[in-house]
């Protein structure tokens, strides 16, 4: 059965270029990345503590997810070999249905979240893009360690993966989805059937 994890690779680049002179343009992105996932916590926990019902802050907070992560960039990295097997009119349902699934299970755990707080640490450019750090607080749980790669392919920042404690979780979605495709043929059209049960799952 498929996994509902959604959403940095690690390498020796970084550490390269830790020791050189940053150019105004990288320093400028690195300062760009890290008041973006700055903001972007700060509207997530304002949604999360806030007072509104359920339903309003599942609504919010889907409104931010939309505005700060790519999560088309996300769904085609997790297909990987296998979104370009897929049809145009698979892959648009695929896109659909992994934006569907990704918004329930990010929703439907709000209330796991109240009372959160974060600090944000220091980013570095990983792979041509940046990786900010962050400490996630939950009353209740110990601190956790959480990186959010930043790419601005798009021409402004967005997220397109979060390490947990060291898991890429669109790495562990993709090595899921790859497990599952092996054990149905190699069918996309299979996975999108998975994903339209999930699909129909209130948010």
């Amino acid at each position: 059965m498929l996994t509902r994890r959604i959403l940095l690779w690690s390498g020796t680049a970084a550490l390269a270029m830790m020791g050189l002179p940053r150019s105004p343009a990288r320093a400028q992105s690195l300062e760009q990345a890290t008041a973006f996932i700055e903001q972007a916590m700060k509207d997530l926990s304002f949604v999360v503590n806030g007072p509104d019902p359920m339903a309003d802050k599942q609504r919010k907070l889907q409104a931010i997810i939309d505005r700060t992560v790519d999560v088309n960039d996300v769904a085609r990295f997790c297909l990987g070999r296998f979104w370009r097997a897929a049809s145009p009119a698979q892959q648009s349902e695929y896109l659909a249905l992994f934006h569907r699934v990704l918004m329930i299970n990010i929703t439907s755990k709000v209330g796991e979240y109240q009372g959160v707080t974060f600090t944000i640490g220091r980013a570095q450019p990983r792979e041509g893009a940046v990786v900010v750090s962050s400490i996630v607080n939950r009353p209740g749980n110990p601190p956790n360690k959480v990186d959010w790669l930043v790419s601005f392919d798009t021409g402004s920042p967005k997220i397109i993966d979060v390490v947990a404690e060291g898991t890429s979780l669109r790495l562990t979605q993709r090595s899921d989805y790859s497990a599952y495709l092996a054990h149905n043929n190699n069918s996309v059209q299979a996975l999108i059937d998975a994903l339209k049960q999930q699909a129909t799952q209130p948010s």
